[in-house]
């Protein structure tokens, strides 16, 4: 079978700089002195920079904590071999808050100009973001089996405990022991309620057609009756959100449950905003949703303590001495049941919860 093959007529139309326009990989040149000559358009999107103000500039400094990449770079530079870092975590200056992953390979190449490196950038920051989900999905379904299990093995002894408690208030000749038995009966209703709230709700999700803003100003008003004081409360709406079929009542309890957290998280001062924007082409597990809502709830609190940030939607993981570890569980449950998932990001000063909620039909 002949194959076809392009005139070098044909192949001298294309411009080099167009062809490397067209990839999807970010390629960049570097000089010896680690400022850039070359950029292709999906590296200039991908670190946020334009190329005509790049030249001459060292690299670094349209990134943020830069120290680990510039490092692998001079080593090129100095041994003349390849290098192959894989989700290198960079965070450009231009975006300082969208932190990417990237798979970042770099190739010297000595001409009669000198030594430049080429590199290669590879965004893999939403194929983590996919796994990461989906590994928090397969969990999530073995925690949630486990706590059930659990909540049936707690509440039997819980239910002996109190008919017990009530047959013995019963034989007690004086009112001042009872209140003993009442101890006892409403410390066994109080464990049996939090089992339950462990276990999470056990019915399927009623859902209805709803706006999100509904959900969002119900919170609010709630929120603004606990809030101390010294702590602003805010919206920012994307009125263009159109309805989705929701569960009203879980979501309610859901959105509430990370306000709280938010609240729980300030002290006395502080500020928290509700925010909802619409995004696209969205993966949440394995399904792609065209249209989803983006329901955040930002605090300027302390942020999420390091050791927490892998376990924080799990039952009975609190970083506070009075805290139960349930309402961030219990939400992350509840919107899962609605086809969502709930991500976030946390900084000193800046932690930002996102409810994530499909408003169309899967792809």
């Amino acid at each position: 079978m002949a194959v076809e093959r392009a005139s070098p007529s044909a192949l001298a139309h294309f411009d080099p700089a167009d062809l490397l326009d067209a990839l999807s990989t970010g390629i960049i040149m570097l000089d010896a002195q680690l400022c850039p000559v070359y950029a292709n358009v999906a590296a200039q999107d991908l670190l946020a920079f334009s190329l005509n103000t790049a030249r001459g500039r060292p690299f670094a400094d349209f990134l943020h904590d830069a120290e680990g990449l510039c490092r692998i770079l001079k080593r090129a530079l100095q041994t003349g071999e390849g290098i192959t870092d894989r989700e290198l975590a960079v965070r450009p200056a231009g975006a300082p808050r969208e932190v990417r992953t990237l798979d970042v390979t770099i190739t010297p190449l000595t001409g009669l100009t000198g030594t430049h490196l080429l590199l290669e950038l590879a965004d893999t920051t939403q194929r983590q973001r996919i796994t990461r989900e989906n590994d928090l999905l397969a969990r999530l379904d073995g925690s949630r089996l486990m706590v059930q299990q659990l909540a049936h093995e707690i509440k039997n002894p819980l239910g002996g405990l109190r008919g017990a408690a009530q047959l013995l208030e019963r034989e007690l000749p004086g009112a001042a022991l009872r209140e003993y038995t009442q101890v006892i009966i409403a410390e066994a209703d109080r464990l049996t309620a939090l089992v339950d709230s462990m276990a999470g709700p056990s019915r399927a999700p009623s859902r209805s057609e709803l706006n999100v803003h509904e959900i969002c100003e119900h919170v609010y008003h709630l929120l603004r009756a606990e809030a101390p004081v010294g702590i602003v409360i805010e919206r920012d709406y994307d009125p263009s959100l159109p309805n989705a079929m929701l569960d009203r009542h879980q979501l309610i309890q859901a959105l509430l449950n990370v306000a709280r957290n938010a609240l729980q998280a300030q002290g006395h001062l502080g500020r928290i905003v509700l925010r909802t924007r619409a995004r696209s082409n969205v993966s949440i597990g394995s399904a792609l949703h065209r249209l989803v809502a983006s329901v955040q709830v930002e605090d300027s609190g302390p942020g999420v303590p390091a050791h927490l940030r892998s376990l924080i939607f799990y039952p009975l993981m609190t970083g506070r001495a009075n805290g139960t570890g349930l309402g961030l569980a219990v939400a992350q449950d509840l919107v899962t049941r609605n086809g969502g998932i709930i991500e976030f990001e946390s900084e000193p000063g800046r932690t930002v919860f996102t409810l994530l909620l499909p408003l169309g039909e899967d792809t």
